[in-house]
């Protein structure tokens, strides 16, 4: 499980040492991340025709560990002392909160201090922040998680990249950016021709770089292709804890108050108000489910001036209460 498998070449033997990847599992791991960085690095060696990469896999308790779809993984050993040719490759998935724990967060810091590279694929850029291993550094996390990491660790300069790599930290959004990030490091450690290579054997036509954002565009998001009703929407996005009124947004793209709400009724079938608020409530469940701020700071964070006109729209909409709502998502969680 942890040594380069079989290649095109058959007797092709490496004149340097395989670099090493020490992939790290969390629980409840997302597959997709760890398998996508996996397979490029076996699909490398593949296409070279020898042994470039190495990889390891390993996780506390050093036994099985499983991920978010339920699967087990056997595991090459625990969280042992590593050498100052490896890279950390941290694999986080859902909950990742629960997933960080001591041993984890002093396991990293010590491996640190070596000067290894760290990745943090998918969320475990949350715990490589949690140990204090991003402050002052660029990088990115799932978009889903963006908002209560960016509440949590002011010293990250958080992007909304598809992948950061950042003094010896990478950090990828989750999903298939795991692939673009080792594109890139294969293309930096073999060149271009390498790269394209396995991301043909990928059907990978399309490949990001650090430059590419991980969500779409408001147009595409929406279904919408108008560029006045996209900026309206952008500016609401950037402006969630200090909403800005309807007609100061209409002025903002030189329409009349009037004129927007026909825009957002004839192609959102809503006004911009329950639209913007709409935005505010789903920023406010992800703080609710994802850190531990308190309910009431997790209204002024979404622009409520108080928390039982937040708790009042909450319930209007999610037909539950914040408080409901993260007692009956903790439960989920420990089942």
């Amino acid at each position: 499980m942890s040594h380069p498998r079989t290649h095109a070449a058959a007797g092709a033997i490496s004149e340097h040492k395989p670099k090493r990847f020490v992939f790290v599992l969390m629980h409840n791991f997302t597959l997709l991340c760890f398998a996508s960085a996996l397979e490029s690095l076996r699909i490398a060696n593949r296409m070279a025709g020898k042994d470039l990469y190495a990889w390891r896999i390993i996780g506390e308790g050093g036994d099985v560990m499983e991920s978010s779809a339920g699967t087990g993984f056997k595991l090459d050993g625990d969280l042992d002392e590593l050498t100052r040719d490896d890279t950390v490759m941290l694999c986080g998935g859902i909950d990742v909160q629960s997933a960080t724990t001591k041993r984890l967060l002093n396991w990293l810091r010590r491996e640190a201090r070596k000067g290894l590279p760290l990745a943090g694929l998918c969320t475990a850029a949350y715990t490589l922040a949690k140990a204090g291993l991003l402050d002052g550094k660029r990088a990115t996390i799932h978009w889903e998680n963006q908002d209560s990491f960016a509440e949590e660790f002011e010293d990250v300069e958080l992007t909304k990249s598809v992948f950061v790599v950042d003094q010896g930290r990478l950090t990828t959004a989750g999903g298939t950016s795991s692939i673009d990030l080792m594109l890139k490091l294969i293309a930096d450690d073999q060149g271009e021709e390498l790269a394209n290579a396995v991301a043909d054997q990928l059907i990978y036509s399309s490949i990001r770089t650090d430059q590419d954002t991980q969500r779409l565009s408001v147009p595409t998001r929406i279904g919408v292709r108008h560029p006045k009703l996209g900026k309206v929407i952008q500016i609401m996005e950037a402006n969630i804890e200090e909403p800005i009124s309807p007609s100061t947004l209409a002025k903002d793209v030189n329409m009349s108050t009037r004129q927007l709400e026909r825009l957002f009724r004839r192609y959102l079938n809503r006004s911009p108000k329950r639209y913007y608020m709409e935005l505010r409530l789903q920023k406010a469940r992800n703080l609710l489910m994802q850190t531990d701020m308190s309910v009431i700071n997790v209204a002024l964070a979404c622009g409520f001036a108080s928390p039982s006109h937040f708790s009042k729209c909450y319930r209007a909409h999610y037909d539950t209460t914040p408080y409901r709502e993260r007692g009956s998502h903790a439960a989920r969680l420990s089942i």
